[in-house]
């Protein structure tokens, strides 16, 4: 397993040794000392998995603490660009964001600890996107950001116009108005 950190401290690609052979392929998707040694010593919680049409955007989110979550993301059939925005408001990269490219082929998966919005652009139909978390999901703790916010300039990798939003998402602030509670 190969673990990669980005430009954002905390951000990490994670690419797992793939076994190939004629029934198909084989991976370890999670080793938790593999993860603890790379500095993700978390205890995750709970799963969740997403099925989506190509031009689904589901972004940009977070919970506040106590219901902070980091996330480990992949992808396990088709193609997303997967970004993550750091709202520390200490960190010297505040306001900047980090995508990746993550697929059901390519088979990376990103680790995104709190602090952080999360949110993915779906590149192909039929992509299914799971992600463990480590802590729950909590309604009244939800913040988020509109996912178009000029400021943050995101390259969603879309067409004008293919963007698929949910009622929730297209009501989100600009990213100027969020009081980061981090």
């Amino acid at each position: 397993m190969k673990i990669t950190k980005t430009d954002i401290e905390g951000l990490l690609i994670i690419e797992p040794q793939i076994f190939n052979d004629d029934r198909g392929y084989f991976y370890e998707s999670y080793n938790k000392a593999k993860f603890t040694d790379a500095g993700i010593a978390v205890e995750f919680v709970q799963d969740n998995q997403s099925f989506s049409r190509k031009g689904a955007v589901r972004a940009l989110h977070g919970q506040a603490n106590p219901y902070a979550q980091g996330k480990l993301v992949r992808v396990i059939n088709g193609r997303v660009l997967d970004v993550a925005v750091d709202i520390r408001k200490t960190s010297p990269t505040y306001g900047q964001h980090f995508s990746i490219e993550l697929s059901g082929e390519n088979k990376k998966m990103f680790w995104i600890p709190a602090g952080f919005l999360h949110g993915f652009s779906v590149l192909e139909d039929n992509t299914i996107f799971n992600y463990k978390v480590n802590n729950y999901y909590d309604k009244n703790s939800e913040i988020g950001v509109i996912w178009n916010d000029p400021t943050l300039n995101v390259d969603w990798r879309l067409a004008p116009g293919e963007a698929l939003l949910s009622p929730k998402d297209e009501l989100l602030s600009s990213f100027k108005d969020l009081k980061s509670p981090f």
